[in-house]
Order: C-alpha cells, then structure tokens, then sequence
C-alpha cells in the first residue's frame, strides 16, 4: 500500500507539531515542565484563565492580566536544577519563582528572581536577575531586543547559583542571610504576571536530594489518629484535607515536641477567635496545666491580634482577610518563639520560661465562628 501526502497537507502537519519539538529534549536525570503546547502540569493562581496561553511553543502572559496572577507548577520542588528561557523585547517587567507556597504571597514566603529589560551598569536590588527585592545580582546579563534569554537556578540547600545567558549572578548562601533564613525551604515553580507579554520555554529540572524532614500532622482524615480532643466540647472535622473547627475546645496532638518548626494554611470566619497552642501539658487553657497560645484573631484593633504570643507579646497586624487561605509557621527554639503569617514576621520572643517538650494543640473559642486548617506539618530543629 502505498501513502500520498499533498505539500499543503505536509506543510499542515508539520506547524501542527512544529511547537513540540521547539522543546529541547531533557537532558540525563532531567524532566520536561512543558510539552509546547499546553498548560499542563501547571495552574492559574490569583487571576483569570486567560492570563496565562501558549503561543509558537511558549508560555505567555496576557497583557490583560496583571498582579498578583501567577503561573504555579502543580508540583513542588525543594532542591533542584531549573533551567530554561525567557523571552524579553521592550519594557519588560515579570519573575521566575520558586519554593513559593500554594496559598498566601509567593514574593515573600517563596523567592524570586527578577526578569526586567534594563542594562543596570550597577547591579541593583531591583535589576534584572536580583533574588528581588533583596539581593542584586553579581551582574546584569540580559538580551532586551526581541530575543531569548536562558536562565538556570541551582537550589542545594543552603546554597543557591544563578546563571542567565551562561553567566553566573548569584553564588549565596540562604542561611547566613536573615531575610532568608525562614522563608520556605521547599515549594512551587511559578511565572509572575506583570501585564507584560513575557515568554517562556524549554523548561525542564533535576530534581536533588531532599535535606528537610517533615512529619505531617494533618493531610487527610486518616490523620486523626494523631490527635485527641484535650479540652471541652469543640467541634472538628476532618472534610477530605480540611480540618474544621467550631464550638469551643481544643484538639490536641498526641506526640510532644520541644524545638520545631510547624507550617499550616489556615482560614477562617471574620472576626473569628482561635489559636494555635504549643508545648502545653494537652489539657488546652485549664489553668492547671501550662501553654503557650498564638492568637487567631482577625481584628487589627483587638488587644492580641493573629499572630500575637497571648499574655506575653502582641503581634504586629498580618496581612490575611476573612475566608481566605494564608500560610502560617510558628519556629520554637529554646527561649525563643517567632512566628511568620503570609512571608512577614508579626511576633518575635526570647523570654519563654516553660522549655518541656509538649503538644500542639488547635484551638476553637467561640460559637458561630469558624476556623478550617491544612497541610500541618511539623519538623524538629
């Protein structure tokens, strides 16, 4: 059997595949992040569904969509190989982030490296490739007249390298940085929609060994099992990933911990009044027992707003709304307690006095309000 394919129909099924094999193949231990011609493995945060289309085998922004739209890879990803380009002709103003969280401000809890058209001869916290807003590149290495530009980002835990153009412009160590020390470790790939016609492709990454070791307190209704009712009557629910509470009382986890970082999403009711306690004796507020209460409550002029260490310290106002997913991370060590909500640190402390190990214990404190938790999880340090 012979097979006759016309030019025009040639032509056809060429353009129809043309975007896909604009893809660079992976290289050993590497994995494509985009095929060329959809959008999958990725998803809209924060914005329309337009604001993010495939064109000739890139990525692209819609002029249409702006801030805080982003571009976030349904996987995440702690240490790796990231590599690939970005498309820049003209004013051009975007970013490429990474161990950004699900919820909550990508720029301030996750990192960013600045993608901007302009030739600084002085690099600048706000130049091209600066890990924006803080650090400014080594240098500015960048193509602004209609032309791609290659990128790498190297995450090895502490120490982060960035190329673009085959040039390095970062070389730090995160951990001796303090504007770095507590953001997330671990997190989303993302594109940051600016309202500029940005593109980008030949995505691909190495995945690299995992250092961080979390125990997951609540991901699922099986979770439960680590956690007893310590206090009253409260009302929770495990809905699928959701933990709910209502009524008053408190849930307690059944192992004990001394120095940790714990990391949850929380939403709530307005005005609600909750709170997340730590190394208590699992008997909630009895005044018997001992705790230390973070305060979740959501009124700015109240005596302890959300993030306040209650009866020791009070917190300076977050940046949260009612019904809203925001992330939260509470760091003990020793005497002391900080506690970072949506990538700023509201309360700091170094005066704690109770330094038994003890149970983290969720609160529920007023009837009519509510209070949803997720993704709990926790890790000695």
């Amino acid at each position: 059997m012979s097979i006759h394919l016309n030019r025009r129909a040639f032509l056809a099924s060429s353009a129809a595949v043309a975007p896909a094999l604009l893809q660079s193949q992976p290289e050993n231990g590497f994995v494509l992040l985009f095929d060329g011609t959809t959008l999958d493995g990725w998803t809209i945060e924060d914005g329309p569904e337009s604001a993010f289309y495939v064109r000739d085998g890139a990525i692209t922004v819609h002029e249409g969509s702006g801030f805080p739209t982003w571009l976030r890879s349904v996987k995440s990803y702690e240490n790796f190989d990231f590599r690939g380009e970005f498309y820049v002709k003209g004013w051009t103003d975007s970013g490429i982030y990474f161990h950004a969280p699900r919820h909550g401000r990508p720029l301030w809890c996750g990192k960013q490296i600045h993608i901007f058209h302009q030739q600084d001869e002085k690099p600048v916290p706000e130049s091209m490739g600066s890990l924006f807003p803080i650090i400014a590149p080594l240098k500015v290495n960048v193509k602004s007249k209609g032309e791609w530009n290659s990128f790498r980002i190297l995450m090895d835990w502490p120490r982060l390298q960035v190329w673009t153009n085959d040039a390095q412009i970062h070389d730090l160590d995160l951990a001796s940085l303090p504007e770095f020390r507590h953001r997330y470790r671990s997190g989303h790939l993302g594109f940051e929609s600016l309202s500029y016609p940005i593109r980008f492709r030949n995505l691909k990454i190495r995945e690299l060994p995992s250092k961080e070791k979390w125990v997951s307190l609540y991901n699922s209704p099986a979770d439960l099992d680590q956690w007893f009712i310590s206090e009253a009557k409260p009302k929770f629910d495990a809905l699928g990933p959701v933990l709910r509470g209502e009524g008053i009382g408190h849930l307690a986890t059944k192992q004990k911990f001394r120095d940790f970082e714990l990391d949850l999403f929380v939403r709530h009711s307005k005005h609600h009044n909750s709170g997340v306690l730590f190394r208590t004796s699992g008997e909630g507020l009895n005044a018997k027992g001992r705790h230390y209460e973070i305060q979740l409550h959501d009124v700015e002029g109240a005596h302890y707003p959300t993030g306040s260490l209650y009866y020791f310290k009070r917190a300076s106002y977050p940046r949260i709304e009612a019904e809203t997913w925001w992330p939260m991370q509470l760091i003990v060590k020793d005497r002391n307690c900080l506690v970072r909500i949506n990538g700023e640190t509201v309360m700091e402390y170094d005066q704690l006095e109770n330094l038994e190990e003890g149970s983290i214990e969720l609160q529920a404190h007023q009837n009519g309000s509510w209070q949803e938790f997720k993704e709990i999880r926790i890790k000695s340090i």
